[in-house]
């Protein structure tokens, strides 16, 4: 079976009716910051006939394969390889001022999830790599084997939230000095003998907080998602729609904070009438994060942490 026929996107319907208003009108340019499989933009292209779709990825496989899948739609898709906080050079460069629609998937696709030598997934053996785009910057061995304890520590316990950060860490580098790490089976096992009986008991794979957090040192995540989504806000039109899923509480705290800060007034308190400028730029589309349904998480259980939120732009940024 194909990566396609596996892949299922999730909450594809709630983001389609989300950027729903936004891409009725001819002309309307959608994004699709994280284009993965292609699930989610095949969607749009064909809910949306008169929308054309920009699509992003850092991945060239992912370009490849989804590129292959959107085919069929000719010129009304471009697909570029970038990652998605480079958002506002991909549009300056293709003269696109302002979209109508953004989706943002973000985390690691399924294809990276399923296919074994990308090191991603630590239900299996594979060459500890873990980066999106392996034509570029260093892998989770590199990060494992070189990093000072102090700042595997603060990966682990950042982007992982490990309460047991400094004991793995501890077996890490007892264990980097005897021998490199190469392979996801060793540290997998490492972790394991690393934490108390306690912890093992709960909360599925004990490698799981260590595996996402090297992925996103990685790769950079957090970082991107932190320049992206402002980003991709300043370059809706007024009337236009984002939607980002969001899959641990760190993303989504950093999208959260993005909106409420656009809808929001900036005004001094005290106005008896507030000026232009200070009105919210955003309003909010969703109450708080949306979750999938029991039956979706049911069909697909990537789809388990997920957290939707959506916004509109309102009005123009303040001179």
């Amino acid at each position: 079976m194909s990566s396609n026929a596996l892949h299922v996107p999730v909450m594809l319907q709630r983001c389609l009716d989300l950027l729903a208003p936004a891409l009725a009108e001819p002309g309307a340019v959608v994004v699709d910051c994280t284009l993965g499989l292609g699930g989610h933009s095949e969607a749009l292209l064909t809910t949306f006939p008169a929308a054309r779709l920009i699509a992003l990825d850092r991945d060239p496989a992912a370009l490849r394969l989804a590129g292959e899948r959107l085919a069929p739609y000719g010129d009304r898709a471009t697909l570029v390889h970038a990652v998605y906080d480079e958002l506002p050079e991909v549009l300056d460069r293709v003269g696109v001022p302002r979209v109508q629609g953004v989706l943002f998937d973000l985390g690691v696709s399924s294809m990276q999830l399923d296919e074994a030598d990308r090191g991603f997934a630590y239900a299996q053996d594979a060459p500890l790599d873990m980066r999106m785009d392996q034509s570029t910057g260093i892998s989770a061995a590199e990060v494992l084997n070189t990093y000072p304890p102090g700042d595997l520590v603060r990966v682990l316990r950042t982007y992982g939230e490990e309460k047991f950060a400094r004991k793995i860490v501890e077996a890490v580098v007892r264990e980097r000095a005897k021998e490199p790490f190469t392979n996801s089976a060793r540290l997998v096992e490492l972790i394991r003998e690393a934490l108390p009986q306690a912890a093992k008991r709960t909360g599925g794979n004990p490698a799981k907080r260590t595996f996402q957090a090297l992925r996103i040192e990685v790769n950079g995540e957090l970082r991107s998602v932190e320049r992206a989504i402002p980003a991709a806000v300043s370059r809706l039109a007024v009337g236009g729609r984002i939607a980002v899923l969001a899959y641990h509480s760190l993303e989504d705290r950093l999208v959260k904070q993005v909106f409420a800060a656009g809808a929001a007034s900036t005004a001094p308190p005290g106005l008896p009438v507030v000026p232009e400028q200070y009105q919210p730029r955003l309003k909010l589309l969703t109450r708080g994060a949306e979750l999938p349904s029991e039956e979706e998480v049911a069909e697909n259980r990537r789809a388990a942490p997920a957290r939707l939120r959506g916004a509109q732009r309102i009005r123009e940024e303040a001179p």
